[in-house]
């Protein structure tokens, strides 16, 4: 039996199994990230509710794994030399669980580079505009007389999904023939966008046909459609 005592958030998330993989998450864009690839991959695992609405990520349990308060989280008890590994950040979790299993990541070191710069692409790009121009024109708007910063985020989500779209052609996924961590990574983000975010039309998302597309085919993968719901809100 695994021993995540070392771990203080398991005091208010306690582990049924502790020999499995603890995933501490919401189901948001970022989360979903997690959730989708642990069910891509079959790696068995035990999700648990983190409630950001009561600012559960500030309470002294959750920031003793992730010290930046956020959603998703994990505690593989089974990490690298068969000790209990906490980690942080989704690209990165996507990256470890991709390594650990050798699986949605390709073994060619020059894709495997070109995936994972991808993945960057989405930490560094997609999320952070996207959840910008989500909170601006879905929460902020009505109370902003100042229309600068919800335009500023319209303008660079337009130009971002179009990069996406430009990678698209005469592909089937962000890298080709091959689903991988990439197109896990951007799925849930374009998803809301269009979806909770309603933003499609300000993104001009009807112009678009890959994007379109390639969102149809991975929200049809039967894993993606667990993930998407994991972990269940209460």
């Amino acid at each position: 039996m695994a021993d995540l005592s070392a771990f203080p958030i398991t005091k208010k998330w306690p582990a049924k199994d502790p020999n499995v993989l603890q995933l501490y998450s919401a189901p948001t864009p970022n989360g979903v990230k997690v959730s989708i690839m642990l069910e891509e991959i079959g790696l068995p695992y035990e999700p648990h509710f983190v409630n950001i609405g009561e600012n559960e990520t500030w309470g002294p349990e959750f920031l003793s794994l992730n010290p930046n308060g956020k959603i998703p989280a994990i505690i593989d008890p089974n990490g690298p030399g068969d000790k209990p590994l906490g980690l942080f950040e989704s690209g990165a979790i996507l990256l470890y669980l991709a390594e650990k299993t050798g699986k949605l990541l390709p073994t060619d070191p020059a894709k495997r580079h070109e995936t994972i710069q991808w993945v960057f692409f989405q930490m560094a790009s997609l999320g952070p505009m996207f959840g910008q121009l989500g909170f601006f024109h879905k929460f902020a708007g009505k109370d902003i007389e100042d229309k600068r910063p919800r335009d500023r985020y319209v303008k660079e989500s337009h130009r971002l999904i179009r990069v996406i779209e430009s990678r698209l052609e005469g592909r089937d996924w962000i890298m080709g023939d091959e689903y991988t961590i990439a197109d896990i990574s951007m799925l849930g983000w374009v998803r809301n966008l269009i979806g909770f975010y309603g933003a499609g039309e300000l993104v001009e998302y009807g112009e678009l046909k890959r994007v379109p597309q390639w969102l149809e085919r991975g929200l049809a993968r039967p894993a993606v459609q667990r993930g998407l719901e994991i972990p269940k809100r209460p």
